[in-house]
């Protein structure tokens, strides 16, 4: 069957950002604070282990990564203003990430227009910053639906936010193609959704199992052939 719509994740997928470490790091020397990105890292994973990235964002909103912040901040040792650093992390977080739109995404997305097939974007970020990447990396117009969130109260890998966005494009999911850099939230989600998935592998470090493409100009030769 004819793919009749692509959905895409957001970081890491069409928006490159410097790596966590990095980005706390320069927030934090502009108050004074330096620490190292060993540190930061041994951190974040640390949070990793004792938070549900998901259902905090669900339950808190934005208020989640401040106590994310927090809890970074605590872990590294910091004791002084921890509450107004927790709060300016979050605050300049994308002023400081170097965001880049790769170069692949316009071209690929605009010759997907031509080609009348549907566009969608499925994110497991919040509204206020999906709506700001988009707004300021200028993809706000590209995507016939956009999906968060807090848009329909569900996460991905969960099948039900896949299947959210492909209900508001009126497409079945054998007729729609999901594209990620992750292979639990974005490859097996949208299997599990009954999507087809791939991985964009542009590092070639995607696992061999998975289906996957090097650049998402692939994507445009690969539709080519369905």
């Amino acid at each position: 069957m004819r793919v009749k719509a692509v959905l895409f994740d957001l970081g890491g997928t069409l928006i490159k950002t410097a790596e966590v470490p990095e980005i706390y790091k320069r927030i934090l020397k502009r108050f004074g604070v330096n620490v190292t990105s060993d540190e930061i890292l041994k951190a974040h994973r640390a949070n990793e282990e004792e938070f549900d990235i998901a259902k905090g964002q669900l339950e808190f909103g934005q208020d989640f990564w401040i106590k994310w912040n927090l809890r970074v901040l605590e872990r590294i040792g910091i004791t002084e203003n921890i509450e107004y650093l927790a709060q300016k992390v979050d605050e300049l977080w994308w002023d400081h990430a170097d965001l880049e739109v790769y170069s692949d995404v316009f071209p690929m997305l605009a010759q997907l227009r031509t080609n009348g097939v549907k566009l969608g974007l499925v994110t497991n970020g919040l509204k206020r910053d999906f709506e700001y990447l988009l707004k300021r990396m200028e993809l706000a117009d590209c995507f016939d639906v956009v999906v968060g969130m807090d848009t329909c109260d569900k996460a991905k890998p969960d099948k039900e936010i896949f299947l959210f966005a492909l209900n508001k494009l009126g497409i079945h999911p054998e007729q729609a193609l999901f594209v990620g850099d992750s292979v639990k939230n974005d490859y097996k989600g949208a299997e599990g959704a009954g999507m087809k998935p791939l991985i964009i592998d542009r590092e070639g470090k995607a696992p061999s199992n998975v289906d996957k493409i090097e650049s998402l100009t692939a994507l445009l030769s690969l539709l080519d052939e369905t």
